[in-house]
């Protein structure tokens, strides 16, 4: 291990338990739900002198540890966003690595036994056996006593909306409500129920990796309150001291939502 190893070592070991100990006495609040955009996993590869494959692999081995690290710290709820919708313009070769990888991701998270996995999206986009496995692994962990994992799958935040809207009208129709008295009752509420993590409280931190700052779509309705931090590092070198440092940047906001 060398010196600058020791070194982030006992940060990391120093800003956890002051995270630690201000949560425990009731002076920092740890966030109930956070959502990930894992970005940099190719360009990690280039960087690295490895094949784009291997980039993501990396980053899918990341997933683990990023769910012990949030699990420690109290989070309920952790959104990854692993697939976009804007990702099936990719390479035909490079897609189906990734969509190859994300299953086996996928499924590794069932396979512990902790975690309750829940994949959101457009499904109906994705490959029916692969939209098929999905569904299996989120019945197969339904009753799993660990954090809510939202996998967002061919999730693009326009295509959720609109979606939610679709489905609104829909049991509108199944009712007999007409559109003119839909119209007249319609509120923010109505469509909040149709999104594909109704029943979810909305994220409180909303985590970016590779330095980028822009959500890219990522949860657009769910984002309005949500702290954003930005990350320079890529996802595959992603590290506890990363996600303790963007725990203690949430934890010294003070959130007015307008008031």
């Amino acid at each position: 291990m060398s010196l600058r190893d020791v070194a982030y070592s006992l940060y990391e070991r120093r800003l956890a338990a002051r995270l630690h100990t201000d949560v425990q006495r009731g002076k920092k609040k740890v966030p109930r739900h956070i959502g990930v955009i894992m970005d940099g996993n190719r360009r990690w590869a280039k960087q690295m002198g490895e094949q784009i494959a291997t980039g993501h692999q990396r980053g899918a081995d990341k997933i683990h540890e990023v769910l012990n690290w949030a699990e420690e710290a109290g989070v309920e709820t952790v959104t990854l966003w692993l697939f976009s919708t804007d990702n099936f313009n990719r390479p035909a070769e490079e897609l189906g690595d990734l969509l190859r990888i994300i299953e086996g991701s996928v499924r590794s998270l069932a396979d512990t036994g902790r975690w309750r996995v829940h994949p959101l999206g457009a499904l109906d986009l994705m490959p029916a056996d692969f939209a098929r496995h999905l569904k299996e692994i989120e019945e197969q962990t339904r009753d799993n006593p660990g954090i809510h994992v939202n996998v967002a799958i061919g999730y693009g935040g326009r295509r959720e909306i609109a979606d939610a809207v679709r489905s609104l009208l829909a049991d509108a129709a199944a009712r007999g409500t007409s559109l003119e008295d839909l119209v007249q009752v319609l509120d923010v509420e109505h469509i909040t129920e149709h999104l594909y993590t109704h029943g979810q409280p909305d994220p409180d931190l909303i985590i970016r990796t590779s330095g980028e700052q822009r959500l890219s779509g990522f949860m657009l309705w769910q984002s309005a309150h949500s702290e954003f931090y930005f990350c320079e590092a890529y996802w595959p070198a992603f590290r506890k001291v990363d996600f303790l440092r963007a725990l203690r940047d949430y934890a010294n906001r003070h959130r007015r939502y307008g008031a």
